[in-house]
């Protein structure tokens, strides 16, 4: 691979070194959430009233295997991350290899149980379109677990861009075959499934050919494609608590989508054709998600740097990888929540969320959405908080102790939250409500286990060489 594309994260200024790697990243982490984006937006354009609604009601349910995918593929960037910083190319060669191969077995493992889950239930129209919805979608999981582990290896050595414009090609095909599926064969969730099961095939096909002509440690070769187990473990042992606190959040927001279908079937006028507050949460929460991975990439430019750091021996130099990531991470999630907030009317029209005469079923969709915008948006930067300080720790070789921090910090809280304040007052606000606090007590807990980590790991390191 040519310098150009990679990034020396060991040496001179960050600022500058974090932005090139965040900015290509965000961009690219925005194309896959327009995936989704991409089947609500057209779904809304077929014959069935439910269609979008039924696309929100699996989010939980899909979030959940491909956090398990992200937080497995995190132990692949940590460990190449301090392969290449302590420039072992053998062994960010054997992590490379035994990552791919990694990458297929959760793929496909994933894909068969989450088949399995969504075909146990089969009962009303809107679970019908889900189980339609998230069968296709499973089918093309192995894909979304390779593209996620190709994507951070290259982060692993500093390239963000090859992963933007492969994925830039990928996210204009998913737009086109919706459009296809959609408007032209007249199909609804099962099209737009199909086509982001197309468009995640492409993209894995493509990133592993490039991979396969890296000049750097990273080159993948189908012969070298063999199981070491030193790099398994290293691997397994960082991402099985990432892919655990993605899951402990997905069944969080799982328990938090029922309590919304709860306040759904208290707010919705007899004889409506759709539920109005899933659509409206679900349109909210598809707006979030680009905040979210605007943002998350500030997380993975932390894991990384903090990796390479720490292969180098470089320790103070994780203080600074920390300063940066949190300025830029305020920054960004302040303008993503400022831009959601004022254009809101026009961005939840694209969903098809407009406001109506009170009482209607438009106005309660309208409602619910303004209403988690507004509750969620005006603090978000403790969101982006947390997250640097999660990929922080794990960057330092802590993520146990990232998902310890976040299972309590986070899952716990909301569910305990659920359970009592909303039992009490069972409203939109009260569930909302419980993400900015859970965020910002995570943070804190975060932010204060770095800096205990840090000073532990340099007090060793020191008497060592002493």
């Amino acid at each position: 691979m040519s310098t150009a594309k990679t990034i020396n994260m060991t040496e001179g200024p960050l600022l500058g070194k974090i932005l090139k790697f965040v900015l290509p990243l965000m961009v690219t982490n925005i194309l896959q959430v327009l995936y989704n984006a991409a089947d609500m937006i057209v779904v809304s354009l077929s014959d069935e009233p439910d269609a979008v609604g039924a696309i929100g009601v699996t989010s939980a349910l899909i979030n959940l295997f491909v956090n398990i995918f992200i937080g497995f593929s995190v132990g692949a960037n940590v460990v190449v991350a301090r392969h290449i910083g302590a420039k072992n190319p053998e062994r960010a060669e054997k992590a490379v290899h035994t990552s791919i191969l990694v990458s297929l077995i959760f793929g496909f493992a994933g894909g068969i149980v989450g088949i399995i889950l969504v075909l146990m239930g089969n009962s009303g129209k809107l679970l019908e379109l889900s189980i339609v919805y998230t069968t296709i979608y499973f089918i093309g999981t192995p894909f979304l677990s390779l593209t996620n582990y190709i994507v951070a290896i290259l982060r692993a050595e500093g390239d963000t861009k090859t992963s933007l414009f492969i994925m830039s090609g990928t996210g204009i095909l998913n737009v086109i075959l919706n459009l296809f599926f959609v408007v032209a064969v007249g199909m609804s969730v099962d099209g737009v499934a199909l086509a982001t099961t197309i468009s995640n095939a492409a993209s894995a096909a493509i990133l592993l050919i490039y991979l396969s002509k890296d000049k750097g440690m990273c080159r993948f070769s189908f012969k070298k494609l063999r199981m070491d187990f030193a790099s398994f473990k290293s691997i397994i042992y960082i991402g099985i608590p990432a892919g655990v606190q993605g899951a402990l959040f997905s069944l969080s927001n799982m328990i938090i989508q029922s309590s919304i279908l709860k306040v759904n079937n208290m707010l919705t006028p007899p004889g409506l054709d759709y539920e109005p507050v899933v659509k409206g949460n679900s349109a909210a929460a598809n707006l979030e998600s680009f905040a979210y991975t605007a943002t998350n990439s500030v997380y993975q430019a932390s894991i990384t740097f903090t990796g390479q750091n720490v292969g180098a021996g470089k320790f103070k130099r994780v203080a600074s990888v920390m300063r940066n990531c949190y300025f830029i991470t305020f920054c960004i999630a302040a303008v993503a929540a400022g831009i959601l907030i004022i254009c809101r009317n026009p961005l939840l029209a694209l969903y098809g969320v407009v406001n109506g005469a009170a009482g209607s079923g438009e106005a309660i969709a309208y409602d619910s959405a303004v209403t988690r915008i507004m509750c969620i948006f005006p603090l978000y930067f403790l969101l982006a908080f947390m997250e640097v300080g999660s990929g922080v720790l794990r960057g330092l070789g802590r993520s146990a102790t990232s998902t310890l921090v976040s299972l309590v910090g986070s899952c716990i809280f909301r569910i305990i939250w659920i359970y009592t304040v909303f039992a009490a007052v069972p409203t939109l606000t009260v569930i909302y409500v419980s993400y900015p606090v859970s965020w910002g007590l995570t943070a804190a807990m975060h932010f204060i286990c770095c800096i205990v980590v840090r000073r532990k790991l340099m007090r060793t390191r020191k008497a060592a060489a002493e």
